[in-house]
């Protein structure tokens, strides 16, 4: 800039004076080209300047179109994830229900098992005595003392007679519907049961078969039987 001046100041005085020497007049031309020069170059780091300035906001732009695209993937990762995240709560919550439903019916099935359990150890309990009773009563059959007296054997004066449990016992093989309800106190489908499952070869197959109750059974077995 104070060449410059120079410059103009020198001009000014060659106006002014009309004349200058040659020694100055050079001068003021050296002068001049170095400014210009510097002009010159200034202009080209200027010019330098302003292309870097533009690659700086091209290099920022392209900075920001990254960035942004980073943060959109981001937000869609965390989307798909608590997308992913609620999938998994629900079928885990549907898993657990299944879980406690199978629980649950488990539970059920074994007090199914404990009652079929006891109900068939009451059956085998049952079978096991009416054999019993059964192969008792086939023994007392054959039994010479059991046997019944022909009349020619017979004391003289004495009649005989079956004995007074036999003939006070009712055979559910032989009567009515009507008699057993009569005479046992049987309900109307009770006494139905057990004459649509004739014939009977022990009585405790009335529990056995399912035809009446045991509680049932108890209170008539000693009031019935089953004589062919």
């Amino acid at each position: 800039m104070r060449r410059e001046w120079t410059v103009i100041v020198l001009v000014g005085a060659v106006l002014t004076t009309g004349c200058v020497s040659n020694k100055k007049y050079q001068e003021a031309l050296a002068e001049a080209d170095n400014v210009k020069m510097e002009l010159d170059k200034t202009r080209q780091q200027k010019s330098a300047m302003e292309q870097q300035v533009r690659t700086l906001k091209e290099v920022n732009a392209k900075f920001g179109n990254e960035a942004q695209a980073a943060r959109d993937e981001l937000q869609r990762i965390e989307h798909g994830r608590d997308a992913e995240r609620g999938a998994i709560e629900g079928r885990t919550k549907e898993l657990e229900d299944k879980v406690k439903a199978l629980s649950a019916q488990n539970k059920n099935v074994r007090q199914e098992y404990q009652d079929v359990k006891r109900h068939n150890d009451t059956l085998k309990s049952l079978v096991a005595r009416y054999q019993k009773e059964l192969k008792d009563r086939s023994n007392a059959g054959t039994s010479p003392q059991s046997a019944t007296l022909a009349p020619s054997q017979a004391p003289a004066g004495t009649a005989t007679a079956p004995p007074a449990a036999a003939s006070a016992a009712m055979n559910i093989n032989k009567v009515s519907a009507n008699d057993m309800i009569l005479f046992l106190g049987l309900k109307q489908e009770e006494a139905d049961r057990i004459v649509s499952n004739r014939p009977y070869r022990v009585k405790g197959e009335l529990v056995a078969k399912n035809v009446v109750p045991k509680e049932t059974f108890d209170l008539i077995k000693d009031r019935i039987s089953v004589s062919p």
